[in-house]
This record gives C-alpha cells, structure tokens and sequence, in this order.
C-alpha cells in the first residue's frame, strides 16, 4: 500500500469516529429518550438505508442496484452484526452515563483484532499492538471512578454494541469483493423491522413521539450513515484491528461534546476521563505516525 493510499484511508476512517461521536450528543437531546427506543430505532435505521441508497444513486447511477444482486453471506451477517451494534448503542446510552456506553465502545479493537486473527489470519503490526496495549491503557484509567456510574445493564449493552461492531468490521474485510455499502443499508432495513416488530407493526407509538425526537433520530441517521460511508471506504486498505482503533475517536469526541457547556448537556468527566481520553488520542495518533512511517521505509 503506497504512502498516499494510507493517509486517504487512515482520514477518512479517523474522521469516521469523529461523525460518529456526534451520535451521544443527539441521543441526549431527546426527550424522554427511555421511553421512545425503539421509535428512534426505526426512524434512524430507515435513514442510514435512505442516504446510503442515495449516495449509491450519486455514485453509480441507476446501475447502483446491481449492487444487491451480489448480496452474499457476509453482507446478511454484517448487516445483523451491525444491526445490534445500532441497537445495543440506543438502549445502552438511554441506561447509562455517556461516557460508560462509549468506554465499552473502545473495546472494539480488542475483539476486532481476536476476531480478525482467528478468522481472517489477519496479523498485527508491531505499531498496531503498542496502539492497542496504549489504547487499553487509557481505557483503564477512564473507567477507575466511572465505570459504576449508570446501570451495570448499561454497560454490559454497551459491551455487546461494541462486539456487533467488531464482527461486522470483519465481515466487511471477509470477502473485499461484496459491495459494502449493501452491507450497511441491510443493517438499517434489519434495524427498522426489529423496532416496528416489537412497537407490534402499529403506527401509533410514532404519533405520540415528540417531533424533536423524529428530528434528532434522523439527524443520527445522517451522522451515522455518513461514518459509515467514510469507514468503508477505509476498510478495503486497512486490517480489522486498525480500523477499529481508529474508530476510538468516537468515544474521546462523544465524552467530549457531552461535557462541553455550548453543547448544554454538561455531563461532566472526571479527571481520569479526561487523562484516558488524552491517552487514547496519543494511540490512535501515534499508531497514524508510525504506520506511515512504515510505508515510507517500504517505499524507500
């Protein structure tokens, strides 16, 4: 892989995680947000296909529907995954703290990597291991005071968000050549006929919503379809640890816009949050520098 080609795909999988986090920041602004999972859930999975049919459309024109035609085993398999990554992140972080959602969050290169290892004989580089016992590091840290805030339910949702995650980032390295964006869409179609099933396929849950909650569902549909487009566009270039770690951005950026007065959420992060978000920016910034580096080397 050239130098050009690294610093495309490590740009737009690190900006990526930086839509994504805007994601905590959305869900807070709900009203009654408890009360109203899985009305979000529909609204949002039905936008992410929207705007990825979309962008498909712009892509590729009115051929972009060929692209379902070579839907395969790892297109289904990814879309579930990532269907119960979408869910498991609504119901975790309407149970618990932000900050302890996005911390289970930041195990998916952990799993990513176990995973890729055992099913794609993916081996780690050197800079991605050091990145990752970092990463790891910092995790640590953040959660010694707050990772018994909120519902221990909570997090153990937030834990299985993050595996669904990791399992379709190796789904989507399985087999290169099955289009990924199909893979997303599916997620979204699965996600919005798991809700409308448990609402008992009637319409009227949706009427009693809040209009701001449509609103911000779709606004997260946007963010997240827009995270995703980036992501795969990476994912043909870097291996599943990789991608995952760089996804870490999402939980220093989402522990960030929730604490941060302008944004009026303030949820406060406590000093060991904060030191173990800076630990895992330092990670995910050392492991760009020193991947590239191994690039220019091999170029050289």
């Amino acid at each position: 892989m050239s130098q050009n080609t690294y610093i495309y795909a490590f740009t737009v999988v690190f900006f990526a995680g930086i839509f994504w986090s805007f994601g905590a920041l959305t869900v807070r602004y709900m009203v009654d947000g408890h009360d109203y999972v899985f009305q979000y859930l529909f609204y949002r999975g039905i936008s992410i296909s929207i705007i990825l049919l979309i962008f498909l459309f712009i892509t590729e024109g009115f051929s972009f529907y060929k692209n379902f035609f070579k839907i395969g085993p790892s297109s289904v398999i990814g879309g579930l995954f990532l269907a119960t990554a979408f869910t498991g992140f609504i119901f975790s972080i309407t149970m618990t703290t932000a900050a302890v959602t996005l911390f289970m969050l930041a195990s998916m290169p952990f799993i990513a990597a176990i995973v890729g290892y055992f099913v794609l004989g993916e081996v780690l580089k050197l800079s991605t291991l050091i990145a990752m016992i970092v990463a790891f590091i910092g995790v640590c840290i953040m959660i010694i005071n707050d990772s018994i805030t909120g519902t221990a339910l909570g997090a153990i949702i937030g834990f299985i968000s993050a595996t669904g995650f990791a399992l379709y980032t190796v789904t989507i390295r399985w087999k290169p050549e099955t289009p990924k964006f199909t893979t997303v869409v599916l997620a979204g179609v699965f996600c919005a006929i798991f809700a409308f099933f448990i609402l008992d396929f009637s319409v009227k849950p949706f009427t009693s919503m809040p209009k701001i909650n449509s609103y911000l569902s779709l606004l997260h549909g946007f963010l997240v379809a827009s995270g995703l487009i980036l992501y795969s566009l990476g994912a043909k270039y870097l291996p599943s640890a990789e991608l995952a770690l760089l996804s870490l951005m999402e939980v220093v950026g989402g522990v960030l816009w929730v604490w941060l007065p302008i944004f009026g959420i303030n949820e406060v992060p406590s000093p060991t949050v904060i030191i173990g978000g800076i630990i895992i920016t330092v990670a995910v910034v050392y492991y760009g520098f020193a991947a590239r580096q191994i690039d220019i080397n091999i170029k050289t």
